[in-house]
């Protein structure tokens, strides 16, 4: 019964700030953008982290800020070494953009560490009650490389369910990540169904439950929001080894949440931008030879 209540009072808190975002947007300038803010890690070879956020803000003309929250040396399929900043710098740059920017959607990467993410947590926690409540934050949970490599220790993903889901207007992890989360493993469309759903119930807020893993034609991703379930679709697209579709998706999701979009026109748009991002990829070859394929972002 006191989980209930809890989650009960997590979903009416989301609707608050979902409102008091939507009207905040709604008093903005017209003559300056939307800003957003992305809190992540920074890619060396661009394709994913702050720097696929900043292409994908611009092209939807949204101004991009960013908190660095880690320095990672990579390139699609190898990640070589991540270096954190120190969790008193990442808190800092959220709180002097906050103080400096009318910021209009957030969005969240890589966060490397229990200790970072429980300061992103509370910089967040304390900026929405004392300067700007009601912006819509979209968590993207990183915690493995499309590459297979690990990058976060269980405490970590333990700080994320305690402290930053809590605060969410939409998480949005993949197969595997749904699946850490659950304890299980979700391999087709049923257990999809049943993976969502209790996501939501268990973080009281919502959820898009990534299914671009699972084998079939479709790309779809299931929406679990206020108890019902939406489905986004677009054509899978084969033969292109991708780099930091999460990173743009979730960006793309927060754009449009900064420009006033409905969480479902928001994701509605992002699903297309990626679909043809994919499909109008083009391909690297390094000085090894070896082919190396990204997304198209620009």
């Amino acid at each position: 019964m006191v989980r209930r209540d809890r989650r009960a009072r997590r979903k009416r808190a989301n609707r608050k700030r979902n409102d008091q975002g939507r009207a905040l947007n709604s008093q903005r300038s017209t003559d300056s953008p939307a800003v957003a803010l992305s809190i992540a890690g920074s890619d060396s070879s661009a394709g994913a982290g702050i720097q696929a956020d900043l292409k994908t803000f611009s092209a939807f003309d949204v101004y991009g800020l960013t908190a660095v929250t880690c320095i990672v040396a990579e390139i699609p399929g190898e990640v070589s070494r991540i270096e954190p900043v120190s969790a008193k710098v990442v808190a800092e740059q959220i709180e002097v953009l906050a103080k400096a920017f009318q910021i209009s959607a957030i969005k969240t990467g890589l966060l490397c560490s229990a200790e970072i993410i429980s300061a992103v947590a509370k910089a967040i926690h304390d900026w929405g009650t004392s300067i700007a409540p009601g912006i819509p934050l979209v968590v993207d949970p990183v915690f493995v490389a499309t590459s297979g490599d690990r990058l976060l220790e269980p405490v970590a993903i333990e700080t994320y369910e305690k402290e930053l889901f809590p605060l969410a207007t939409l998480i949005t992890p993949n197969l595997d990540e749904a699946g850490r989360l659950l304890g299980t493993k979700i391999e087709d469309w049923r257990s999809m169904h049943h993976s969502g759903k209790e996501l939501e119930k268990r973080f009281g807020t919502g959820i898009l439950l990534k299914g671009g893993h699972l084998a079939g034609d479709g790309a779809i991703d299931l929406l679990f929001v206020g108890g019902k379930v939406m489905e986004f679709s677009a054509p899978f697209v084969r033969g292109v080894a991708t780099h930091g579709t999460g990173c743009t998706y979730s960006a793309a999701i927060a754009a449009g949440l900064a420009k006033g979009l409905s969480l479902e026109k928001a994701i509605t748009q992002a699903k297309k931008f990626v679909t043809d991002a994919i499909a109008c990829h083009f391909t690297w070859r390094s000085r090894s030879t070896e082919t190396l394929q990204a997304l198209r972002h620009w």
